[in-house]
Parts: structure tokens; sequence; C-alpha cells
């Protein structure tokens, strides 16, 4: 096919309309973002629920503010993030020998940022930057359970059957409470986790998990849940400015 005129589209303009804006004025509101781009709100509406739906945009307080999904565009990631866990990746692989991960929340997904893989034949190796559900992997529950309650109640009712939500809900509501998630075999059945947040003022901004084979791991899931504790604590008193 021959190269041809670049044209507006219409959709692609209002999007993009909108990211700028809000990285403009640093937060936008609805009616706001309306006014700006001279469109209905209603169809702007649209366009700001499935920003915030795939992690480009978040809503505070009814504020739509730019999402940690766009982090994702960049090569580098999150490099503050990235840097500040490393070495406590490292760490807890060498204490276990099982693979270390940090994942973000990119709307409605997990998202793995870096890994540091266990020394044995037979490992986790999950892949990066592809997104992943929320619910059931340990890194997931750990941001589900950070959720606004109306958000977290629609998830689970697009993911789970109308039965399994109360046992979800009741598990999400221990996550928040203790501090962690666990996935035994609820993913793969050979596959076990645990998972701490990182938490900077009362929010997760990423969350560190272990994982391994589930029939080496299963019964060293409570002292891995442990060392989280401190690893998570370090790593929030690495990022800058945000100790």
């Amino acid at each position: 096919m021959s190269e041809s005129a670049a044209r507006e589209h219409r959709t692609v303009s209002r999007v993009t309309g909108i990211l700028e804006s809000v990285a403009r004025e640093g937060g936008a509101r609805m009616h706001e973002l309306a006014a700006t781009l001279d469109a209905p709100k209603s169809s702007v509406f649209g366009l700001v629920k499935g920003l915030v739906s795939t992690g480009y945009l978040i809503e505070d307080g009814g504020v739509y503010r730019l999402g940690p999904a766009l982090a994702n565009l960049s090569p580098a990631g999150r490099p503050d993030i990235v840097a500040a866990t490393r070495p406590s990746l490292e760490d807890l692989r060498a204490k276990f020998d099982e693979t270390a991960t940090l994942s973000i929340g990119v709307g409605d997904a997990l998202i793995y940022l870096d890994t540091v893989e266990s020394g044995q034949l037979i490992r986790y190796s999950p892949p990066l930057r592809v997104r992943r559900p929320l619910y059931p992997p340990s890194a997931g529950k750990v941001l589900l359970a950070y959720l606004p309650e109306r958000r977290r109640e629609a998830y689970l009712a697009s993911v789970l059957p109308e039965d399994r939500i109360p046992a979800a809900r009741a598990e999400l509501d221990l996550v928040r409470t203790d501090g962690v998630a666990f996935n035994r075999g609820e993913t793969l059945p050979d596959v076990s986790a645990a998972a701490r947040p990182v938490l900077i003022n009362g929010g997760p901004v990423a969350v560190i998990a272990v994982a391994g084979p589930t029939s080496r791991i299963l019964d060293r899931l409570p002292a891995i849940a442990e060392s989280l504790i401190d690893a998570t604590t370090a790593i929030a008193g690495r990022l800058p400015g945000r100790g």
C-alpha cells in the first residue's frame, strides 16, 4: 500500500486531546474536558472511562490525572521504581532461590516491570510489560485490595461467577488488613506466590512478590511473606522524595 497523507481521526484526536489537557493542567474534571474538546459530555465520558480502565488515566475524587500506563510506553519504563527495587529483588532471590518480581497496576491489569529469576532449572519466569489479569495473581490481589470499593466490585463481577464473588471479596478484605496476598496454585496449579505492596502515603505504587513451583514453595510462603515486609519498607525508603 502506498503512503498517503495523514488525516485527522476524530476519536484519536479526542483521546490525545484528553491526555494532553490532563497533562497540561495536572488534572481535569469531566465537564472541563468536554469544554476543552468542545464535545458532548456523553462522548467524552466513554473515552475517559476507557482511558481509566486501561491505566492511561486515574480518577481521584472526580479529577482525572495521568496514569501509570504512560510509563509503559517508554523503553525505560519506571526507572526510579526499577532501580529502587532491584537490590531487594536480588536479596529475595538469594535468600529463597525463587523468582522475585516487581509489578504495577495499569488500569484493570497487572504488568511486571522487572524480575530476578531463580537459578534453579525449573522456575517461574513471567513475561515483562505484558498485561495480566488482576485476579487471581498474588500481586494483582494486592492491587485490587486497594482499589475503591465500587471499582473493585465492578472488576470482580466482570471476571468471576456471581457465587464466587463473596469469597473473593472476603479474601481481598483480608489482604488489605494483613498487607499480604497469596496465590496457591490458582493461576497455574504448579505455581504459587506471596506478594506485598510498596506503600507511599497509604497507597501502593508497586508490588513485590516471590513465586515458584508449588511443590517447592508452598510451605515457605509464610516465611517469604515475612521477608517481603523488610523488602517493601527498604524500597519505599529508596524512592526519590518518597521515603
